[in-house]
């Protein structure tokens, strides 16, 4: 008789031109780290693209090395809305419901989607999950998600839903279990291509600096960040339309738009081009001013933690933060910060009375973390009426 194979949960992130995937065992009911993991590119081409990823995703379920049996598919998914504050089973109607929000997520939203329904169209009788970035905020207080605006347009939806939440819980998980506890007054930095801070409270969200969509807050690779929306407003005058306004504010803005070269942090770092250094130093200026803000919520800090791709790579960049944070009680180690070792890692001086942390990115362990506690309690979540 057969050996029973080993269950797992396949965590997928699908973008406009790329699946990143990575299956994650689970054994006596705990989801372990990733057996397996990747990144299928060139899905802009169309479906004979997307059949060879979903083709290389089976065979990945049969190789020697996994001998993999399907549990689910957990699927990251930017946007709930102020429907869905928790992971949720896929069907039509869900569906339905997330496609209304593409436009508050135009480049992540529609290509979640997109996923979602290949994957469920190949695999039918699997278990499809959305778990969304929304979700670890929505237990926001109500002055954190409310802008300045009529009471109506409040209970329309328009308020601060915050993002990143995958990684924030990832990063919240790992600190719970590396100091014994996730309590105290967190500072949470995932700094990437998008960027975006959280100010969590033992272990709870407190505040967000992205808002309504994926755009408010940190100056990004190619995004704008927090902009008066005056500035809006004379260009709509000028006879900007929305379609132009939005190229600019989630394509052509960010590192890209002030240094004219790049939106990779990396390549601006090695340019001699005073541009770049233009760019790098406003970056640096963003995420310290809301990250003042952060601090203000919270009375004070206790740890402060860096993820993403700047925030676990760029040591130039912690340190920099970090020197101009130092009135909060932050000190780093040197030595350590500039080490180059990929795990998770304390890069706090002795005398620091804030610690700092550096902890790579795992959107997809949260996810499939999350579809697991999904199913395992019994299958399904219902959205908020």
């Amino acid at each position: 008789m057969p050996a029973a194979r080993q269950g797992a949960i396949l965590s997928v992130n699908a973008g406009s031109s790329t699946l990143k995937y990575a299956f994650y065992p689970v054994t006596h009911g705990q989801v372990g780290t990733a057996c397996a993991a990747g990144v299928l590119e060139g899905l802009e081409r169309g479906e004979e693209a997307f059949g060879r990823a979903l083709a290389h995703l089976v065979a990945q379920l049969d190789s020697p090395a996994g001998a993999l049996r399907l549990m689910a598919v957990a699927h990251r998914v930017v946007h709930g809305g102020e429907r869905f504050r928790a992971a949720a089973r896929v069907d039509d109607a869900v569906l339905a419901a997330l496609s209304e929000l593409n436009p508050l997520a135009p480049l992540h939203q529609p290509h979640n989607l997109e996923g979602i329904r290949r994957l469920r169209a190949h695999w039918p009788d699997v278990p499809q999950v959305a778990c969304f970035d929304t979700a670890f905020h929505a237990g926001m207080p109500e002055q954190e998600c409310r802008f300045a605006l009529p009471e109506a347009l409040f209970r329309q939806g328009i308020r601060r839903y915050g993002f990143h939440g995958l990684s924030y819980r990832h990063v919240v998980d790992v600190l719970d279990a590396k100091r014994g506890r996730a309590t105290g007054r967190g500072l949470l930095a995932h700094l990437g291509s998008g960027a975006s801070l959280c100010a969590v409270r033992d272990g709870k969200s407190q505040a967000s600096t992205m808002g309504f969509t994926a755009l408010d807050g940190l100056m990004m690779g190619t995004r704008s960040g927090a902009l008066d929306p005056g500035v809006l407003l004379y260009l709509l005058r000028r006879g900007w339309d929305a379609g132009r306004l939005e190229h600019l504010l989630y394509r052509e803005s960010g590192l890209l738009g002030v240094s004219g070269l790049s939106a990779d942090l990396r390549v601006l770092r090695e340019s001699e081009d005073p541009a770049a250094r233009r760019a790098i130093d406003l970056f640096a200026a963003r995420v310290v001013r809301e990250a003042g803000a952060m601090a203000a919520i919270l009375g004070g800090l206790d740890l402060v933690a860096f993820t993403g791709g700047i925030g676990e790579h760029d040591a130039a960049m912690r340190r920099d933060v970090a020197e101009r944070l130092a009135y909060l009680g932050i000190r780093l180690d040197g030595e350590k910060n500039r080490s180059s070792g990929d795990g998770v890692r304390a890069i706090h001086a002795p005398d620091s009375s804030v610690e700092v942390w550096v902890v790579p990115a795992d959107e997809g362990m949260a996810a499939a973390q999350e579809a697991w506690e999904l199913l395992s309690s019994g299958g399904r979540s219902h959205p908020v009426p």
